[in-house]
């Protein structure tokens, strides 16, 4: 396989496989794992969830045929089967919250169990901060931000379309970034089976929903676009990782903070997002995560520009455009849409 061609091709088979599974486990989905509305629901009408099964396997299947057809060094084939291994343990514990919830304390645990396999195993060389902390201090912290990445991802994932507007940009990214030698290669093709997964769910998560992602998804998504930033990080693009995922991170640690100042329950349910907010404020659900798409294509474009300009002034002036962009849409969202009172 011409190594140029590989991301695509993998998205494409990827996509292909997420939506023929999608048809073929939706039936089944229906009758075991059926989503009913609740107060705290951004649904209407009882949907069934677990869709992230089709994204992983329709994902890991392409990623399969990626490792038996393009050639990689033996470290970088062994860290992709450690992380497909790591995202499906995740699934599994995000399978079983679906149907039958565990105590946070115990999904918190499962999940810095499957992030340090990951940090600790998948890329045991990368060092982000090796003159500033020792090791141990930064691997922790690494092991904190990756628990709350996988987290994040999960509770954006709370209206139709909204991960798709979120990771099929920066996955679509990080793919194009390896072909021009800005990411690993094996990181890359990993990045185009999960663009292409998502994209092959898609069709069905369209508003209104007629399949959810569920933890099974969210949660392994969470972890393995962790894992790529952590990748992009670790060749000297820290900018660049931090501006691509920035509406996701500011909105839930934003949401997070002032939950914890208003000393709620923060492992239960909400509608006190952003973007969930901006469906009560007058938008419908297709302009948000229209709007967030395109903030998200933005961050993609500053993303480039951070890793092709070089200099302290320049890195933080791509960074602190990218964090106005998201602030301006940050209080867009909260605010009443206008001509509604």
């Amino acid at each position: 396989m011409e190594t140029a061609l590989a991301p695509l091709l993998i998205a494409i088979v990827a996509a292909a496989a997420a939506a023929c599974l999608c048809v073929l486990l939706r039936p089944l989905l229906v009758r075991y794992a059926l989503a009913r509305p609740n107060a705290r629901s951004s649904h209407r009408v009882p949907t069934p969830q677990g869709g992230g099964i089709a994204v992983l396997a329709g994902a890991f299947l392409a990623l399969g045929l990626a490792v038996l057809l393009v050639p990689m060094p033996a470290p970088e084939r062994n860290g992709l089967l450690l992380v497909a291994s790591a995202a499906t343990l995740l699934a599994m514990v995000g399978a079983w919250d679906d149907i039958r919830p565990l105590p946070a304390s115990t999904r918190l645990a499962l999940q810095a169990a499957c992030v340090g396999l990951v940090l600790f195993y998948a890329s045991p060389e990368l060092r982000l901060f090796p003159e500033l902390m020792p090791l141990a201090i930064e691997r922790a912290l690494a092991l904190l931000a990756g628990v709350w990445f996988v987290n994040l991802v999960n509770f954006i994932d709370g209206i139709d379309w909204i991960t798709i507007a979120g990771i099929v940009p920066l996955t679509a990214a990080l793919a194009l970034a390896g072909l021009y030698g800005a990411l690993d290669p094996a990181s890359a093709l990993l990045a185009a089976a999960l663009c292409g997964g998502l994209l092959g769910f898609a069709p069905f998560n369209k508003p209104v929903a007629r399949l959810f992602l569920g933890d099974v998804g969210s949660l392994p998504i969470g972890l393995l676009t962790a894992y790529l930033l952590y990748r992009l990080a670790g060749t000297g693009a820290l900018t660049a990782a931090l501006i691509l995922p920035l509406y996701s991170i500011a909105d839930a640690t934003i949401t997070l903070l002032r939950r914890l100042a208003r000393r709620e329950k923060v492992w239960e349910a909400h509608r006190s997002h952003f973007y969930q907010q901006a469906t009560v404020n007058g938008f419908s659900v297709r302009e948000v995560v229209a709007q967030v798409a395109l903030l998200n294509l933005g961050l993609v474009v500053l993303a480039a520009l951070s890793i092709r300009v070089s200099g302290l002034p320049a890195q933080l002036g791509c960074l602190g455009v990218a964090i106005l962009l998201t602030a301006i849409l940050l209080r867009r969202f909260s605010r009443r849409r206008l001509g509604l009172g």
